[in-house]
């Protein structure tokens, strides 16, 4: 069975995805996986919802807007692959002795707005105390693929960055980075695997095929250093060095960044509608029961060892 597949970016962030298609658990599965990248989390939701994809990796609060917008076919998350935000706060030098009142008075390049990060960096700097439409300036008008290029030609004392690029930054003596935006804003159902009601519907095995692999490839990833999945997910990212894939696996397993398995519960998904709601996208809290089937995410967890 053929899967198109597109993924909101290309990230170490997503290193269980790439472990499954390395080491051949899709196909272990039956499934032929064609996995794009399709930049920004609106174009990846275009893609799902014209049919141009069957399943899109992509931020939870994309399946929200669908359904706040009153979709007859409703955008459904089947499996969590990471469970914190992604992002670091990087500073423009490297300080030992940061505190988040630093950010006070200081130029911000954030993320785009309405987005997972940026959502995820406000609620962060709310509870720290900060009022990002007050006490900084916010720059957020960068496109998420040109923020690293603006902060690297000068753009900004702070910017919000995933991974690799903070680990390239730090050896590039860019700056460094000062604090993890995922350990602060807690577990969430950060990026998920979804697609349409009517194509779990009809496709109900492939679905389930597909989370088992995704749960070998978490448990894979559980199990292994970070040298060893670097390896594994090198073909994905040729034109990075691999002890900078190291770095940036070794950072975010630290953090407990990558799911251990694919169900998302309600304790992360009610702290996902506050860091929402907290940002004003949210027009009325969507109850997991509405847009989440954890049926085949439990079954994966259960069959898979």
């Amino acid at each position: 069975m053929k899967v198109k597949v597109g993924e909101v970016t290309r990230s170490v962030f997503y290193a269980p995805e790439y472990v499954a298609l390395s080491q051949n658990f899709f196909k272990d599965e039956g499934l032929a996986v064609e996995l794009q990248t399709i930049p920004g989390g609106d174009k990846t939701m275009t893609a799902l919802l014209s049919g141009a994809i069957d399943i899109a990796l992509v931020g939870s609060e994309t399946s929200i807007y669908v359904f706040q917008q009153g979709a007859n076919d409703p955008v459904i998350n089947f499996a969590q692959l990471t469970q914190r935000d992604g992002t670091f706060l990087f500073a423009r030098k490297p300080d030992a002795d940061f505190k988040w009142d630093k950010l006070k008075g200081s130029t911000f390049l954030g993320q785009r707005k309405g987005g997972m990060p940026q959502m995820a960096g406000a609620f962060t700097l709310m509870q720290k105390g900060i009022d990002s439409g007050k006490d900084l300036t916010l720059i957020q008008n960068i496109d998420f693929a040109n923020i690293a290029g603006a902060f690297a030609s000068g753009t900004g004392d702070y910017v919000q960055l995933f991974e690799p690029t903070a680990s390239i930054f730090e050896r590039e003596k860019r700056g460094g980075v000062v604090a993890s935006f995922g350990l602060e804003s807690g577990y969430l159902p950060y990026t998920v695997f979804m697609s349409k009601q009517s194509f779990i519907s009809k496709n109900s095995d492939t679905v389930q095929k597909y989370t088992n692999a995704i749960q070998r490839a978490q448990l894979w990833v559980k199990a292994h250093s970070p040298e060893e999945i670097a390896d594994a997910i090198l073909p994905y990212f040729e034109k990075t060095d691999r002890d900078i894939v190291i770095s940036s696996v070794k950072r975010y397993k630290e953090q407990d960044t990558y799911a251990v398995n694919p169900v998302i519960d309600d304790k992360e998904w009610n702290n996902l509608l506050d860091v929402m709601d907290n940002a004003g996208e949210l027009k009325e809290r969507v109850p997991a029961a509405k847009i989440v089937n954890n049926s085949f995410a439990e079954k994966a967890e259960a069959s898979v060892k």
